[in-house]
């Protein structure tokens, strides 16, 4: 339910105003009557206008559609000012697409303004507001001079609302000495703490507490103006570049009045953007909930430079985009790797970078336990490793620099080898790699590189020696400017004023000023420092510290040498830090001196620091240093002198007090040296600790040598292995496996104190051995070597020949062959023997089996030949040793089958179909040559809709929509050349016979009863009915079988007792089964009452049993590989019995050879043995009888 308000705008006198909800958000609704009449609606909008940010000068337009009845009266209205201008605005309606139209051609600034479009009927109004924003175009050149020289007081920022605090570059003042640049606030205020220090060596800014005081009040000002226009600002993200080519920066605000126009500048100008047509201009804006993302599209070096989001005239977010100059010199390449192995991509960029980012299916990847970032000394070899590669991770991964990329699909295959069901190990291989030498093309590059540098260096040391340009003569040359003094103390400097021009240096200067200033320093405690200051002519000068003038004494000397002052502190003391100034009449130049020390460690923590961490692989290694707290302190981590950084398994935590470092997860490779430096302007000092990981030994090192081998003894040897773990190794552990069999037992252990060889002296003459060694530590057993082949015991001894094979039989599947023993054996036992074959007209011996598969008798078929080729064979013996001699070959035997005469293969000869199904006799047969098969019915030729299949060994008739009609003695006959054979099938088309006639009784003695009935209709089609009598009385009430198996239509039933009800039912019976029941009338106590007929298939209680057809069972969705068997179900029911049929993509399939069809009662299958491409598509099945139709259909899909 809605709130109904009373309301007086837009309604007439006596209408009532009712608030109503749109379905499109931001419509309000208002209905002037209670009851709407029927078919009337008030009006609404389907489609409402989009707020618009367009160029001064372009065609700027609304577009609106309502609905209502009746049809609604559409008008436009602006807030500041009307539209009734036809020259500026123009009002269209399209009765075709029921759109109605407001057009601004060639929009102007002043037409920006928020505007209200109202749909109007005698039920209702509705309302939609939609913000227009304008861009000046030509705005700075030409207008703000204008208006800046119509602002009386001067106060520009009441003339240029909508111009950012950072002028373009062609309106920027020139920067006086000293002054900083207003982008550095800018950027300061929007930037997170950890920047400050860079932002300020980017703008040589090095006073911090000055900075900080100064941004902390400027902080507070900007919040101030930002509370006018936003409730909330957070989630400042500065400009990044994105995987797909784009850079973009975001931030949450949320808006006190949403219609607010929102601002974007580069240095300074402002830039159209758009909501919409993102991909047609280069920027644009997307808003989700109170987020607003702003994006770059098409990427170029001009687009580098600082980019600020006001709201109204109020800054709200600065971010300065660097674009660096650098390319790829090798691209990253497509990977193939198999699944569970790692994939590398590798390129080269042509300039050094730190880090560059990686992409995995537009999704920015990190240093983790998935993602391995390395990156090489110089920082121009960059490398992803995804460790571990699974079906899931393949995609397009790509490489981002700057504002270049190059991207390469991952590819992984699935393991072939991996067991089914089982999880594969991991694989220590890697994939992919660029496939270059990517250390030689860096290293090209690198003294590229130096090279372009020295060039550089050798121009800018050149410049000064380079001749003025011609200028008028001066009275006297102008005085090389003094260099600054060289303090051993380090220093930082700020950037140098812009140098003057040329023509200027060469006329002197009447005024006075200072050539060489003051700059920041920094003196370690209780050394001498000394600042210096030039002017450009002799004259007297006052030194101040922190607001105080100082004067030579106290360790304080204060010099003058011509024009050259010069203030020295003998000794430095921590007071003597501070602000130093030096003032000469209006001229002044100050800079700040920082008295300290080099960072200390506690001598105890030190020693504590030094004892190693001693872990096992893959627990967490932990270090912990505190020191005193310092400003301006560095601490760095080193692992064997390479630089640790966050992330991945590093964690880096720094406190004003201690630094922690913590090593997840290690490795036997993070074992080293730890090193914690402290670093400051003063120095730095450092601490050392050793990192120790425990683990199993590696492998010990091969080759295995045979140093001995003998008829009784085999002795090995080894090496030790290249990694003992970080633990010495304490023993060998030796196993040993006879060649051929899968057991290894153990052989024995070995001290890794005295020796690396081992004596076997159980040895048998004449068979191999393999042996692995094991190493073991403290730890566990390592990885195993093993023998690269297996060690004889003793010389090799080889068998005597076989006889020469001899053919048994030959069909064309198999040649049956048998040989005799070799008459030598050579004293050593045989244990089987190796088969060989040769094809006729070829001299390659093709191997049957393998020496460890080896054939235990004498006698073998050969299943393994083509089909009418002649082939013969040769054996040899296998022993200990191997194969021996190969025997004669046998006789030249062609693989065919011998000719036979036709035989059938158990035939069944009664077969009983149910009519309406589909009939398959299949006898199956052998002969040689294939024989000529015939078909007869009642010893007549077949009807031509009753299919023959034969196929090598089997030939079926298929009957497929069988009636009583096809009953019959079927007869298959099968002839070749050698002879001939037929067989006789009887097929019997029935179906459940229908109910017999009326049932009557007649007592011919006391006791016994004649039941008599009409016969089944079906009696006459079918010589296999017969009938079932059963009986049921008053005092049991249960139904028995008095009498079976009659082929007449009488029966006696006898021994019936006085005063006890009777009860009869007769059945019909054949092979499909038994009918419905005829009843019998009351026999007994009551059978003095006049008897009820019995009629059919009706019961004496009057119930029907008919009904139409219906589906028990649906179909269900199959998917089966192509050439896979099928099989299809469902279940019908109905009475009479439906007839069914199939039916794929609406074509009937019944008589389909390639569809084995059954219905067994009620019970509907479809079976085809090898699926093909065309069975994909829509399976139906129709049950169909008097009284209705039942279907159900299902999808069928064959995959490839």
């Amino acid at each position: 339910m809605f709130k109904r308000t009373k309301v007086t705008d837009g309604t007439a006198t006596g209408q009532v105003g009712i608030k109503k909800k749109s379905r499109v958000p931001g419509v309000m609704i208002t209905q002037f009557i209670e009851e709407l009449p029927e078919r009337k609606s008030h009006p609404d909008f389907t489609r409402k206008p989009i707020a618009l940010t367009i160029q001064e000068g372009k065609f700027a337009f609304f577009k609106a559609i309502v609905t209502g009845d009746p049809q609604p009266t559409v008008t436009w209205r602006r807030n500041n000012g009307d539209v009734s201008d036809v020259s500026r605005y123009q009002t269209k309606y399209d009765p075709n697409s029921n759109e109605h139209t407001f057009e601004m051609p060639n929009v102007m600034p002043d037409q920006a303004d928020t505007y209200k479009c109202f749909a109007m009927n005698e039920y209702g109004q509705a309302a939609v507001t939609v913000v227009l924003n304008v861009i000046a175009v030509g705005f700075k050149k030409n207008k703000a001079p204008q208006e800046a020289a119509e602002a009386p007081d001067g106060n520009f920022k009441t003339v240029l609302k909508r111009r950012s605090k950072i002028r373009p570059k062609s309106e920027q003042p020139q920067k006086k000495d000293g002054e900083i640049d207003p982008k550095f606030w800018e950027l300061l205020i929007s930037a997170d703490k950890k920047d400050y220090e860079s932002i300020c060596a980017q703008f040589g800014v090095t006073d911090f507490r000055v900075m900080l005081k100064k941004l902390n009040q400027m902080k507070k000002e900007r919040q101030e103006e930002q509370a006018e226009f936003v409730s909330s600002l957070s989630n400042l993200r500065h400009i990044k570049v994105n995987g797909d080519d784009t850079a973009s920066f975001e931030l949450c605000m949320d808006l006190i009045e949403p219609s607010s126009s929102i601002f974007l500048y580069k240095d300074g100008v402002m830039v159209p953007y758009t909501k919409e047509l993102g991909d047609k201009m280069k920027h644009t804006l997307n808003k989700v909930g109170k987020k607003y993302i702003f994006s770059l599209r098409d990427l170029m070096p001009d687009d580098a430079g600082l980019y600020q989001l006001d709201v109204g005239d109020v800054n709200m977010f600065s971010t300065e985009f660097k674009i660096p100059m650098v390319d790829f010199l090798v691209k990253i390449q497509e990977v193939k790797a198999i699944e569970r192995e790692d994939a590398v991509f590798e390129c080269v960029l042509s300039n050094p970078f730190s880090k560059i980012l990686w992409f995995g299916k537009n999704l920015p990847l990190e240093q983790d336990d998935k993602y391995d970032i390395q990156v090489s000394e110089d920082k121009l070899i960059h490398r992803l490793v995804v460790k571990d590669c699974l079906i899931v991770d393949k995609g397009i991964y790509s490489a981002c620099a700057g504002i270049k990329s190059c991207n390469a699909w991952l590819v992984v295959e699935a393991d072939k080898n991996a067991q089914k069901g089982k999880k594969t190990a991991r694989k220590t291989t890697r994939a992919g790699g660029s496939g270059m030498d990517l250390q030689k093309v860096a290293e090209q590059q690198q003294v590229k590189l130096v090279k372009e540098r020295e060039e550089r260096i050798e121009q800018i040391k050149a410049a000064p020696a380079a001749p003025p340009p011609a200028s008028p003569p001066a009275p006297a040359p102008a005085k090389a400017e003094p260099k600054a003094p060289i303090d051993a103390e380090p220093r930082i400097v700020s950037e140098p004023a812009a140098a003057a021009d040329p023509p200027v240096v060469e006329v002197e200067s009447t005024e006075p000023g200072i050539t060489s200033g003051l700059s920041d320093i920094y003196v370690l405690r209780g050394n001498p420092a000394e600042v210096t200051v030039k002017m450009n002519m002799d004259r007297d000068g006052t030194w101040f510290t922190d607001g105080e003038q100082l004067n030579s004494g106290a360790g304080i000397t204060i010099t003058k040498d011509g024009t050259s002052h010069k203030l020295t502190i003998q000794s430095c003391k921590d007071d003597d830090s501070g602000v130093y100034r030096f003032a000469s009449g209006d001229q002044s130049t100050q800079g700040k001196v920082t008295i300290g020390g080099v960072p200390e460690f506690d001598p105890d923590d030190v020693h504590k620091f030094y004892k190693p961490v001693i872990i096992q692989v893959g627990q967490n290694a932990a270090f912990k240093m505190p020191f005193p707290p310092q400003e301006s302190l560095v601490v760095s981590w080193f692992k064997d002198d390479t630089e640790l950084k966050d992330g991945g398994g590093v964690k880096m935590v720094r406190e004003p007090n201690h630094s922690r470092l913590l090593l997840r997860d290690c490795l036997r490779t993070d074992a080293g040296e730890i090193k914690i430096q402290l670093k400051n302007p003063f120095g730095a000092v450092e601490a050392t600790s050793k990192l120790i990981v425990l683990d199993r030994p590696g492998p010990p090192e091969g080759p295995v040598e045979t140093v001995e081998t003998t008829s009784t003894l085999i002795e090995i040897k080894w090496n030790p292995p290249k990694d003992d773990g970080g633990s010495a190794v304490t023993k060998y552990s030796i196993e040993r496996q006879q060649a051929g069999q899968a057991l290894w037992t153990k052989l024995g252990d070995v001290s890794a104190d005295k020796t690396t060889s081992i004596r076997d002296i159980n040895v048998t003459h004449g068979k191999k051995y393999n042996y692995r060694i094991y190493a073991e530590n403290p730890e566990g057993l390592s990885d195993t070597l093993e023998t690269a082949d297996s060690i004889m015991a003793g010389i090799m001894i080889l068998s005597g020949p076989p006889g020469a094979p001899s053919v048994v039989s030959a069909s064309k599947t198999c040649i049956n062959l048998t040989w005799t023993p070799p008459e030598d054996d050579r004293g050593v036992p045989i244990i089987g023997y190796q088969l060989e074959k040769r094809k006729k007209d070829t001299n390659q011996w093709i191997t049957y089996n393998a020496l460890n598969e080896p054939i235990e008798d004498v006698n073998y078929a050969v299943k393994e030949v083509t089909e009418g080729a002649e082939h013969d064979c040769r054996v040899s013996a296998i022993n200990e040793s191997g194969a021996g001699d190969p025997s004669p070959p046998s006789v030249m035997v062609c693989a065919k089958n011998p000719n036979m005469r036709p035989c059938f293969k158990d035939p069944v000869d009664f077969i009983v179909v149910r009519a309406g199904n589909s009939a398959r006799v299949k006898i199956c047969y052998e002969a040689e040559p294939p024989p000529q098969i015939t078909w007869l019915k009642d010893d007549e030729p077949i009807s031509p809709w009753i299919n023959i299949i034969t196929t090598e060994g089997m030939s079926q008739l298929v009957i497929p929509s069988s009636t009583r009609s096809d009953s019959a003695i079927y007869t298959i006959k099968a002839k070749n050349s050698v002879g001939e054979a037929s067989f006789d099938i009887e097929v019997r088309v029935t179906d459940e016979p229908k109910t017999p006639g009326p049932v009557e009784l007649e007592q011919t003695v006391y006791g016994k009863v004649a039941v008599s009935w009409a016969p089944s209709p079906d009696q006459e089609l079918d010589d296999r009915l017969y009938y079932v009598v059963s009986q049921c009385n008053s005092d049991t009430r249960v139904w028995k079988n008095v009498a079976d198996r009659l082929f007449a239509n009488t029966y006696t039933v006898n021994n019936l007792l006085p005063g006890v009800e009777y009860h009869f039912r007769i059945y019909a019976k054949n092979d499909m089964g038994l009918s419905d029941p005829s009843q019998s009338p009351t026999w007994g106590a009551n059978s003095n009452r006049v008897p009820i007929p019995s009629h059919g298939g009706k019961s004496s209680s009057g119930v029907s049993f008919e009904r139409p057809p219906s589906i028990l069972v649906p179909l269900k969705v199959h998917t089966p590989p192509k050439g896979y068997k099928l099989y299809m179900t469902c279940a019908v029911r109905g009475c009479p019995t439906p007839t069914v049929s199939w039916y794929l993509n609406d074509v009937c399939i019944d008589f389909d050879n390639n569809y084995y069809i059954t219905n067994s009662f009620g019970v509907c299958s479809m079976y085809i043995l090898r699926v093909r491409s065309q069975d994909s598509g829509v399976c139906k099945v129709v049950a169909v009888n008097s009284f209705g139709q039942a279907e159900c259909s299902t999808e069928l899909i064959v995959r490839d």
